[in-house]
């Protein structure tokens, strides 16, 4: 069966996978993009963007790209589909990416409100799912066969899903950035209560990659 990974997941030293307050100039909260400054510069992300040259190659590059391998289907929290709140204003919301989003997949969107599918360049397929998390989880099952669904966040989805025993992989960055507020990520939850033991860690240029899984895995 596949499994359920997060991947190149940010955060802060004081335990935050997103700032506060989330909007249209600020879509990882204030002071979210701190969490990010590891990847920014990696030839993955470059390359996600459209830039087929440059960037660096080094350990940080390396778990970027990990992330990518062996996706069949992604799962986002409506925030990380877009800033706004409350029913769809209307259908011209196409999500933060541009005409060509970096996941070339289907991506199910958990939400409350219902909206047609969006079709998108590359090969990505918006999906708004409104039955809950077992559902879309099911669904992109189904998507990726036998490749693995990624959880791309934010803080609150990946906690559903670490709640309810549905994560098997999770690989976060931890950056040298202190928040003092936003979303915690793991408060509340026993990690080694679910199953999960690290499984390696990684010193890179301003960060520390480490990675955890289900014991039975």
């Amino acid at each position: 069966m596949s499994k359920v990974r997060v991947q190149c997941f940010g955060v802060s030293i004081d335990g935050y996978g997103a700032g506060p307050d989330q909007n249209l100039e600020n879509p990882l909260g204030v002071g979210g993009p701190a969490l990010f400054q590891w990847f920014f510069p990696t030839r993955t992300f470059l390359a996600m963007h459209g830039k087929e040259d440059g960037g660096t190659t080094d350990v940080n590059n390396d778990f970027a790209a990990r992330g990518f391998e062996n996706i069949g289907a992604w799962i986002l929290g409506r925030n990380m589909f877009g800033p706004m709140r409350g029913p769809w204003p209307d259908d011209s919301w196409k999500g933060w990416w541009g005409e060509e989003p970096p996941y070339h997949t289907p991506v199910f969107v958990l939400t409350n409100y219902a909206r047609e599918p969006l079709v998108m360049k590359g090969g990505t397929t918006f999906y708004f799912v409104t039955e809950g998390i077992h559902n879309a989880l099911a669904r992109a099952r189904e998507a990726a066969g036998e490749k693995d669904v990624r959880l791309g966040g934010g803080v609150s989805t990946i906690r559903q899903y670490l709640r309810e025993g549905l994560v098997d992989e999770m690989h976060l960055v931890y950056s040298p950035a202190l928040l003092g507020k936003g979303e915690a990520l793991l408060a509340g939850i026993d990690l080694p209560e679910l199953g999960f033991q690290v499984t390696g860690h990684a010193m890179a240029d301003k960060v520390m990659h480490v990675t955890m899984a289900k014991k039975s895995l």
